[in-house]
């Protein structure tokens, strides 16, 4: 073989193996993988909140049921507001630390309200909710291992229908409760109101956790307060009694109901997106 061709050959290996350095850098950092990346931090930072979300609460309400129990004073403890201050505090905190990351759901009635609203994909709105109730599951199994001779005790922190409320009456408080919040989601993190408040990061997720504060005063005399599909699951699962399950249903149709219309009225009432609608199909009709 004579000195050109080995010279050709050499060439091409050079060639080929530049070739081969950039198509794997591409691959590396291509938008497919920077987006999987993406998702999976996603997920994770969901899992994270639900977690310490539910091992908070929870372990407040059982705290709250051990001091009261046997105290003739009923104002013992943390009370309602203290429970009700429990749950809007951890949202608030955690929205705050996950919303740059996954955008702070913690609550697959916020997730699907969400995705009515063409704001998350349908594959991402169910891996974020897989991950939510995950979450729970774990954070609720974390307070039974630290709070064993309590958690039996005093219900799990599982979400019940109050004595002397009617069904209707639990599934009406779910669905105006997850109406508030979730309509509360959609009013803090509207783009206009973004871009107006960007100097003041807090200003998104005070009012959501004030929404969840609020919710909770009213009604934890009813349902104990669900909202939140992944709290109520967590509970039960890891509670696992009959009554836990009984009206179990009220804490996934009323919250899933409340999103939607939240969804609808933010979205076609107040943004009139239908307006738009019409107007893009008229328009469109024309041509």
């Amino acid at each position: 073989m004579d000195k050109s061709n080995k010279w050709v050959i050499r060439k091409g290996k050079d060639c080929r193996r530049q070739w081969q350095g950039q198509l794997n850098i591409w691959l590396r950092d291509s938008p497919q993988r920077r987006e999987g990346r993406g998702v999976e931090r996603a997920l994770i930072a969901e899992f994270i909140a639900t977690l310490l979300f539910l091992y908070i609460t929870v372990l407040t309400v059982i705290g709250y049921k051990s001091q009261i129990d046997g105290n003739a004073d009923s104002c013992g403890g943390v009370g309602i507001l203290g429970i009700a201050w429990a749950f809007g505090g951890m949202i608030f905190v955690l929205v705050y630390c996950t919303a740059g990351i996954s955008g702070g759901h913690i609550n697959p009635a916020v997730t699907f309200g969400l995705f009515l609203a063409r704001k998350v994909s349908l594959i991402r709105a169910v891996m974020y909710m897989v991950a939510q109730c995950l979450g729970a599951i774990c954070g609720v199994g974390l307070v039974k291992a630290f709070q064993k001779s309590y958690y039996k005790k005093y219900g799990g922190g599982a979400n019940t229908l109050a004595d002397g409320f009617s069904t209707g009456t639990g599934l009406g408080a779910e669905i105006i409760g997850t109406f508030v919040l979730v309509y509360t989601v959609f009013s803090a993190t509207d783009p206009k109101r973004s871009a107006r408040d960007s100097h003041v990061p807090v200003l998104a997720p005070l009012p959501i956790g004030f929404a969840v504060f609020m919710v909770h005063l009213a009604t934890i005399p009813i349902t104990g307060t669900g909202i939140n599909p992944a709290r109520s699951l967590g509970a039960a699962v890891i509670y696992n009694q009959d009554k836990a399950w009984d009206d179990h249903w009220i804490f996934w149709v009323g919250p899933f109901a409340g999103a939607a219309i939240a969804a609808f009225y933010h979205q076609f009432i107040l943004r009139a997106g239908a307006v738009k609608a019409l107007g893009s199909f008229r328009s469109a009709q024309r041509f």
